[in-house]
């Protein structure tokens, strides 16, 4: 089908360039838009007063809605929320205050301040800031891998066993964690202020559930210590939670029974209560506070039977009363516990940006991720003044607050009273709160992070590189503890985008016959080629990354393999200079001819014989190299021209294997073959051995070249999918475009994004050969210029072609 046949299909139009295009939009060039940008700058340093208004309400938001608020509509269910979230804070804080390994009341601390501090700069109206699993398991390992027991060890009189200082030890590991929060607030306050909120998204879906669940199992080693009532051996690093689940496993024989007990009981009653409340729930306006409930009888049940002194099973112990007033944190522990505060920062604003913006896309409000990792971060580090740990959303207490018909922030402030009433005045009634007790809450809850593993299935049947990031992240946290297996998560996903980028898709598109539209020929039917046109395109934008593998899809798609072609055509050049040389010598000889004759008619006319050795020798020079020796066969001839002499053997060998020598220069003076010649080095004997050399190479070309015709005149290159390009990619094109040219095959670009355009203008893209008329606004117009401009009347051909001795086609 040709270009005339083939227009019926094509839907005509005028065709738009992307120089017709800057003519009609009036586009902006490059130094307008920096004259703009100057613009904007000065714009931005004025201070108006609607900017400034702005300004502080979005520093504030709590400053945007609480005059708004309406206390009829909002204030009981808000009341409600806060009272459950306030009862869910008690038990959470003192069980996750265990996975720091600080004591129990910093826990509750960790849910009184954080959530007010929040309440102001907050902008989610659903999620509970306080204490959460996984960020008091890695807040545990940097206390403990600090302060570890060894470091506290003292001699107890004539005692020969040394025992723990616990006061000492767990005032440390308190400056520890508060150190380690303050940094991390600072660092996700100063993120929030440069506008980095979405550095979050580096932490994919995938990525966070797998570390999380990975967490829980850390979590449920660590409590393992507690249920069964055994002292193993702390270790840190690497590989530290395969070594202390060994270390347990090898302490199974001395478990303390009353401990397990204890623990046991904890669990069956949590475990059903759970199950009965999610069965009645739906009938109840509040839930039934579980583990508020398996505290309190636990306290009662432990201080009316003694458990500690009778069965010396180990409680929380004391719990002071009233607030403990602010102190700075000590600034050199924050060199030690810089990477465990990034890694904090980091989880922390994952896990509570994710659940705030799902709480607002299903109430139908915004939530400013900038913002959002600014008050988080300020609830951190003001926190951790007055001795609060890592904090950040929780999921099952954001439940709560969204289920029981919470509105706003109010909720917490509600929630926060309940925590303070505890602090001042119900905190020493839970002294004889049983540890096992706590660590049964702990492991219960993780019954959801537990139920994460079935993504595995999930993942395996929707994205295979997901379910790799899943398992790689789990692994690596399981194996290289929570701070280096965060690190590797987040490489591993950053590899998996480049892959990605690497191996994305190449395909040739078709026109869909009565429309502009042009899809995959191999994935559409319906698509027809354009004659003489090839439409490439890519799924993936073209970087430093895939520039090589860009040009090698091209060439396998298009059918055309640019470096034999351009070999072949070097070499069909080199002949047809070769055979102008030999039209000139033989012009040359036949004038010699001519005035030899003319001499020895004037010679024999004056009865004078001269005998003239120059003529002679240039003579038998020529008839040496034009072929006019009889008997070369059997004498042999040399010839040393332009530094290269050529042996002939006086054997009868084949034409293709005969041997040069090179000469005349001391680096060039190796023995090899015809076919090893370069193009400089061709220098034939005579006519026959030009010719043999000819055929040889042609023979050569055309054995190797494969399809050294084609039908292709014109290539369109789809940078639809790119959003910016680089230098690389930049030399990438115009190589293209010049290794194509080579073959007389055009290439023209469509689809580009005016960033795009932008990019090629600043990396000197265009050139007198190469113009914005190359570059069209959509495929459709850069087709309709290819059938216009070429059609199917200059389609190349280069035909092999069989030379006789006078240089003639056969």
């Amino acid at each position: 089908m040709d270009s005339r046949r083939f227009g019926k299909y094509i839907v005509e139009r005028e065709v738009l360039d992307e120089q017709r295009l800057e003519e009609i939009t009036q586009r902006k060039t490059h130094s307008d838009n920096q004259s703009s940008l100057t613009e904007r700058l000065k714009d931005s340093l004025r201070c108006t007063v609607p900017k400034l208004k702005h300004s502080v309400m979005s520093s504030l938001p709590v400053l945007y809605w609480l005059p708004k608020y309406s206390v009829w509509d909002y204030g009981m269910p808000d009341l409600i929320s806060g009272i459950s979230v306030g009862i869910m804070h008690l038990p959470q804080g003192l069980a996750y205050a265990m996975l720091a390994s600080v004591p129990p009341v910093f826990g509750l601390y960790s849910s009184l301040y954080p959530a007010l501090i929040y309440f102001f700069f907050g902008t989610s109206r659903h999620i509970s800031i306080g204490t959460f699993t996984v960020l008091s398991i890695m807040v545990g390992s940097v206390t403990e891998r600090l302060a570890p027991d060894v470091n506290f060890l003292t001699q107890n009189g004539t005692n020969v066993t040394a025992e723990v200082n616990i006061t000492a030890r767990d005032s440390y590991r308190v400056q520890v964690a508060v150190a380690t929060t303050v940094l991390g607030g600072l660092i996700q306050v100063a993120l929030g202020l440069v506008k980095f909120g979405f550095v979050g998204t580096y932490l994919s879906e995938p990525l966070v559930r797998a570390y999380t669940t990975a967490a829980s199992a850390h979590a449920v080693v660590a409590q393992l210590k507690y249920i069964f009532g055994v002292s193993p051996t702390r270790f840190s690093g690497p590989f530290s939670m395969v070594y202390t689940l060994k270390d347990v496993c090898s302490l199974l024989p001395y478990t303390h029974l009353p401990t397990l007990v204890v623990s046991a009981v904890s669990m069956v009653f949590l475990i059903a209560a759970k199950e009965l409340n999610s069965f009645i729930s739906p009938k109840l306006p509040v839930p039934i506070p579980v583990e508020l409930i398996t505290i309190v009888a636990g306290t009662l049940i432990s201080a009316y039977t003694h458990l500690n002194r009778n069965y010396t099973i180990s409680v929380v112990g004391e719990i002071p009363s009233g607030l403990s007033p602010p102190s700075v944190p000590d600034a050199s522990l924050f060199g030690e516990v810089i990477g465990d505060a990034f890694a904090l920062a980091m989880v922390g604003y994952a896990i509570s940006i994710s659940l705030g913006k799902t709480f607002a896309l299903k109430h139908g409000y915004k939530v400013d991720s900038n913002q959002e990792l600014v008050a988080l971060g300020l609830s951190n580090a003001v926190g951790g003044f007055f001795q609060c740990f890592s904090v950040c959303s929780s999921m099952s207490r954001s439940l709560i607050q969204e289920t029981t018909g919470g509105k706003t922030q109010m909720a917490a402030v509600a929630s926060s009273l309940i925590v303070l009433v505890t602090i001042l005045k119900l905190g020493p009634l839970f002294q004889e709160l049983p540890k096992a007790v706590l660590a049964a809450i702990v492991f219960v809850n993780l019954k959801g992070m537990f139920k994460q593993h079935s993504d595995i299935v999930t993942l395996w049947k929707r994205s295979k590189i997901d379910l790799m990031v899943w398992l790689v992240t789990w692994v690596s946290t399981l194996l290289l503890n929570l701070d280096l297996g965060l690190v590797a998560s987040i490489l591993f996903a950053l590899l998996t985008v480049i892959f990605r980028t690497q191996m994305p898709t190449y395909s040739v598109l078709g026109n869909v016959p009565g429309t502009e539209l042009y899809v995959d020929i191999e994935t559409h039917r319906e698509a027809r080629d354009v004659p003489g046109v090839t439409i490439f395109r890519s799924s993936a934008t073209v970087y430093f990354a895939n520039a090589d593998l860009y040009i090698e899809a091209l060439k396998e798609k298009s059918g055309l393999d640019i470096s034999k072609m351009i070999i072949y055509k070097k070499r069909q050049e080199a002949k047809q200079r070769r055979r102008e040389r030999r039209a000139e010598r033989r012009a040359k000889r036949q004038a010699k001819k001519e005035r030899r004759a003319a001499q020895r008619a004037a010679k024999h006319l004056s009865g004078a014989p001269v005998f003239s050795v120059e003529e002679e020798a240039g003579s038998w020079r020529n008839t040496c190299v034009d072929g006019d020796v009889t008997d070369r066969e059997q004498q042999g001839c040399t010839e040393r021209e332009n530094g290269t002499v050529f042996i002939i053997p006086t054997t009868p060998r084949t034409p293709d294997r005969w041997e040069y020598l090179k000469g005349g220069e001391p680096d060039c003076t190796s023995l090899g073959s015809i076919s090893e010649l370069q193009e400089g080095d061709t220098t034939t004997l005579d006519s026959s051995s030009d010719d043999t050399l000819s055929r040889d190479l042609e023979r050569i070309s055309l054995g190797s070249l494969g399809k050294w015709t084609w039908d292709i005149h014109s290539i369109i290159i789809d940078l639809s999918t790119a959003n910016f390009i680089d230098i690389v990619a930049i030399k990438t094109i115009k190589n293209i475009i010049h290794d194509f040219s080579e073959i007389d095959v055009d290439i023209y670009i469509a689809c580009c994004q005016a960033p795009v355009v932008e990019q090629l203008e600043l990396g000197d893209f265009f050139s007198e050969t190469i113009t914005k008329r190359s570059l069209f606004v959509s495929v459709h117009d850069a087709v309709l210029y290819c059938l216009n401009h070429r059609g199917a009347t200059s389609i190349p051909r280069y035909e092999p072609s069989v030379d006789t001795y006078d240089g003639t086609k056969l």
